[in-house]
Protein backbone atom coordinates (compact mmCIF):
# COMPACT_ATOMS: atom_id res chain seq x y z
CA UNK A 1 0.00 0.00 0.00
CA UNK A 2 1.45 3.11 -0.80
CA UNK A 3 -0.74 6.40 0.42
CA UNK A 4 -0.65 9.26 -2.44
CA UNK A 5 0.17 13.23 -1.63
CA UNK A 6 -1.18 15.62 -3.44
CA UNK A 7 -0.32 18.61 -2.32
CA UNK A 8 -3.05 21.26 -3.31
CA UNK A 9 -3.54 25.70 -3.27
CA UNK A 10 -0.17 25.32 -4.75
CA UNK A 11 0.17 29.37 -6.20
CA UNK A 12 3.93 29.57 -7.51
CA UNK A 13 6.37 27.46 -10.15
CA UNK A 14 8.55 27.19 -7.05
CA UNK A 15 5.84 26.14 -4.79
CA UNK A 16 5.16 23.83 -7.08
CA UNK A 17 8.85 22.62 -7.50
CA UNK A 18 9.63 22.35 -4.37
CA UNK A 19 6.00 19.75 -3.79
CA UNK A 20 7.37 17.68 -6.03
CA UNK A 21 10.85 17.55 -4.37
CA UNK A 22 9.14 17.13 -1.43
CA UNK A 23 7.62 13.95 -2.99
CA UNK A 24 4.14 14.84 -3.64
CA UNK A 25 2.25 12.84 -6.42
CA UNK A 26 0.19 15.87 -7.65
CA UNK A 27 -0.57 19.56 -7.29
CA UNK A 28 -4.06 20.90 -6.88
CA UNK A 29 -4.19 24.48 -8.40
CA UNK A 30 -7.30 26.36 -7.63
CA UNK A 31 -9.90 28.05 -10.00
CA UNK A 32 -12.13 29.03 -7.62
CA UNK A 33 -12.52 33.13 -7.45
CA UNK A 34 -13.24 32.60 -3.85
CA UNK A 35 -9.91 31.25 -2.62
CA UNK A 36 -7.29 33.02 -1.64
CA UNK A 37 -4.78 30.42 -3.30
CA UNK A 38 -7.30 30.77 -6.93
CA UNK A 39 -4.70 31.36 -9.96
CA UNK A 40 -5.17 32.57 -13.28
CA UNK A 41 -4.80 30.20 -16.24
CA UNK A 42 -1.41 32.14 -16.80
CA UNK A 43 -0.32 31.31 -13.64
CA UNK A 44 -1.50 28.00 -13.74
CA UNK A 45 0.42 26.85 -16.48
CA UNK A 46 3.66 28.47 -15.10
CA UNK A 47 3.10 26.25 -12.36
CA UNK A 48 2.30 23.56 -14.68
CA UNK A 49 5.41 23.77 -16.74
CA UNK A 50 7.74 23.73 -13.72
CA UNK A 51 6.74 20.16 -12.14
CA UNK A 52 8.68 17.45 -13.48
CA UNK A 53 7.50 14.24 -14.93
CA UNK A 54 4.88 11.87 -13.28
CA UNK A 55 3.49 14.60 -11.03
CA UNK A 56 0.12 15.38 -11.59
CA UNK A 57 -1.90 18.30 -11.84
CA UNK A 58 -5.69 18.46 -10.60
CA UNK A 59 -7.82 21.85 -11.47
CA UNK A 60 -10.34 22.48 -8.26
CA UNK A 61 -13.18 24.25 -9.41
CA UNK A 62 -16.64 25.02 -7.33
CA UNK A 63 -19.87 25.03 -9.44
CA UNK A 64 -17.74 26.65 -12.52
CA UNK A 65 -19.75 27.84 -16.07
CA UNK A 66 -18.71 25.76 -18.76
CA UNK A 67 -16.87 28.40 -20.38
CA UNK A 68 -14.36 29.05 -17.51
CA UNK A 69 -13.47 25.31 -17.06
CA UNK A 70 -12.75 25.35 -21.18
CA UNK A 71 -10.93 28.52 -21.16
CA UNK A 72 -8.38 26.83 -18.14
CA UNK A 73 -8.29 23.51 -20.54
CA UNK A 74 -7.12 25.68 -23.64
CA UNK A 75 -4.52 27.23 -21.50
CA UNK A 76 -3.42 24.68 -18.60
CA UNK A 77 -2.43 21.08 -19.23
CA UNK A 78 -4.74 19.55 -16.55
CA UNK A 79 -4.44 15.77 -15.77
CA UNK A 80 -7.53 15.87 -13.37
CA UNK A 81 -10.25 18.01 -12.40
CA UNK A 82 -11.47 18.36 -8.71
CA UNK A 83 -15.00 19.59 -8.68
CA UNK A 84 -16.26 21.15 -5.15
CA UNK A 85 -19.56 22.18 -5.39
CA UNK A 86 -22.93 20.81 -6.31
CA UNK A 87 -21.88 19.40 -9.34
CA UNK A 88 -24.30 16.61 -10.93
CA UNK A 89 -22.26 14.30 -12.75
CA UNK A 90 -22.87 15.54 -16.34
CA UNK A 91 -21.62 18.38 -15.29
CA UNK A 92 -18.08 16.43 -14.41
CA UNK A 93 -17.92 14.37 -17.60
CA UNK A 94 -18.56 16.67 -20.37
CA UNK A 95 -15.28 18.07 -20.55
CA UNK A 96 -13.66 14.45 -20.99
CA UNK A 97 -11.07 14.45 -18.38
CA UNK A 98 -11.07 12.02 -15.28
CA UNK A 99 -12.28 13.22 -12.16
CA UNK A 100 -12.85 13.47 -8.96
CA UNK A 101 -15.76 14.74 -6.80
CA UNK A 102 -15.54 16.81 -3.49
CA UNK A 103 -17.71 15.31 -0.34
CA UNK A 104 -18.40 17.62 2.17
CA UNK A 105 -18.54 15.95 5.42
CA UNK A 106 -19.23 18.96 7.47
CA UNK A 107 -22.48 18.29 7.11
CA UNK A 108 -22.82 15.08 7.81
CA UNK A 109 -22.82 13.71 4.33
CA UNK A 110 -22.81 10.10 3.10
CA UNK A 111 -20.45 9.55 0.89
CA UNK A 112 -21.51 6.58 0.00
CA UNK A 113 -24.73 8.07 -1.90
CA UNK A 114 -22.00 10.93 -3.50
CA UNK A 115 -20.84 7.49 -5.25
CA UNK A 116 -23.48 6.43 -6.51
CA UNK A 117 -24.56 9.76 -7.95
CA UNK A 118 -20.91 10.15 -10.07
CA UNK A 119 -20.74 6.28 -11.22
CA UNK A 120 -17.91 7.66 -13.59
CA UNK A 121 -15.30 9.38 -10.81
CA UNK A 122 -12.34 8.01 -10.58
CA UNK A 123 -12.26 8.56 -7.00
CA UNK A 124 -13.65 10.93 -4.19
CA UNK A 125 -12.34 13.60 -1.78
CA UNK A 126 -14.03 13.79 1.90
CA UNK A 127 -13.25 17.23 3.22
CA UNK A 128 -14.46 19.46 5.81
CA UNK A 129 -16.04 21.51 3.75
CA UNK A 130 -19.81 22.49 4.27
CA UNK A 131 -22.08 24.26 6.60
CA UNK A 132 -20.72 27.21 5.60
CA UNK A 133 -17.06 26.69 4.75
CA UNK A 134 -14.83 26.47 1.67
CA UNK A 135 -11.93 23.82 0.87
CA UNK A 136 -8.67 25.00 2.20
CA UNK A 137 -10.14 26.46 5.92
CA UNK A 138 -7.74 24.01 7.97
CA UNK A 139 -10.34 22.74 9.61
CA UNK A 140 -10.89 18.86 10.50
CA UNK A 141 -14.45 16.97 10.59
CA UNK A 142 -15.13 13.84 12.31
CA UNK A 143 -13.07 10.84 10.68
CA UNK A 144 -15.15 8.32 13.15
CA UNK A 145 -17.89 9.31 10.55
CA UNK A 146 -16.43 7.77 7.64
CA UNK A 147 -18.35 4.68 6.99
CA UNK A 148 -15.78 1.24 7.09
CA UNK A 149 -17.21 -0.20 3.41
CA UNK A 150 -16.59 2.36 1.02
CA UNK A 151 -16.63 0.83 -2.28
CA UNK A 152 -14.62 3.52 -4.48
CA UNK A 153 -11.03 4.83 -3.79
CA UNK A 154 -11.15 8.25 -1.86
CA UNK A 155 -9.06 10.56 -0.41
CA UNK A 156 -8.82 12.50 3.17
CA UNK A 157 -8.72 15.76 3.30
CA UNK A 158 -9.41 18.91 6.10
CA UNK A 159 -7.40 19.29 8.83
CA UNK A 160 -4.29 17.55 8.08
CA UNK A 161 -0.65 18.97 8.62
CA UNK A 162 2.46 17.08 9.56
CA UNK A 163 1.52 16.77 13.09
CA UNK A 164 -1.92 15.27 12.78
CA UNK A 165 -1.59 13.17 9.29
CA UNK A 166 -0.05 9.83 11.16
CA UNK A 167 -3.24 9.94 13.52
CA UNK A 168 -5.78 10.21 10.70
CA UNK A 169 -3.85 7.22 8.25
CA UNK A 170 -4.05 5.20 11.74
CA UNK A 171 -7.90 5.73 12.07
CA UNK A 172 -9.25 5.88 8.52
CA UNK A 173 -6.67 3.92 5.55
CA UNK A 174 -8.02 6.42 2.78
CA UNK A 175 -6.00 5.62 -0.97
CA UNK A 176 -4.68 8.58 -0.35
CA UNK A 177 -4.40 12.13 1.23
CA UNK A 178 -4.78 16.33 -0.06
CA UNK A 179 -3.00 19.15 2.04
CA UNK A 180 -3.14 22.61 1.55
CA UNK A 181 -3.06 25.02 4.97
CA UNK A 182 -1.51 22.59 6.89
CA UNK A 183 1.78 22.84 4.74
CA UNK A 184 1.58 26.68 4.46
CA UNK A 185 3.15 29.64 6.48
CA UNK A 186 0.47 31.94 5.10
CA UNK A 187 -2.90 31.26 3.00
CA UNK A 188 -1.34 30.70 -0.29
CA UNK A 189 2.18 30.33 0.68
CA UNK A 190 3.34 26.51 1.10
CA UNK A 191 6.67 26.04 3.28
CA UNK A 192 9.24 23.83 1.61
CA UNK A 193 9.96 22.12 5.38
CA UNK A 194 6.48 21.66 5.98
CA UNK A 195 5.80 19.87 2.61
CA UNK A 196 8.70 17.34 3.48
CA UNK A 197 7.54 17.04 6.84
CA UNK A 198 4.39 15.52 5.37
CA UNK A 199 5.25 13.72 3.49
CA UNK A 200 7.87 12.04 5.70
CA UNK A 201 4.97 11.54 8.19
CA UNK A 202 2.58 10.00 5.07
CA UNK A 203 5.60 7.17 4.42
CA UNK A 204 6.17 5.90 8.27
CA UNK A 205 2.71 5.00 7.87
CA UNK A 206 3.09 3.04 4.40
CA UNK A 207 6.20 0.86 6.76
CA UNK A 208 3.85 0.30 9.21
CA UNK A 209 1.22 -0.56 7.25
CA UNK A 210 3.02 -3.08 5.08
CA UNK A 211 4.74 -4.63 8.15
Amino acid sequence: MRYRIKICGVTTPQQAAAAAAAGADAVGLVFHPGSRRCVSPEQAAAIAAALPPLVGTVGLFVDPEPQRVEEVLNTVPLEWLQFHGGEAAADCTRYGRPYLKAVGMADGADPRREMDAHPAARGFLLDSHGGGRSGGSGHRFDWSAIPDDLPRPWLLAGGLDPETVDAALKMTRPWGVDVSSGVESAPGIKEPERMRAFVRAVRRNEVTLND
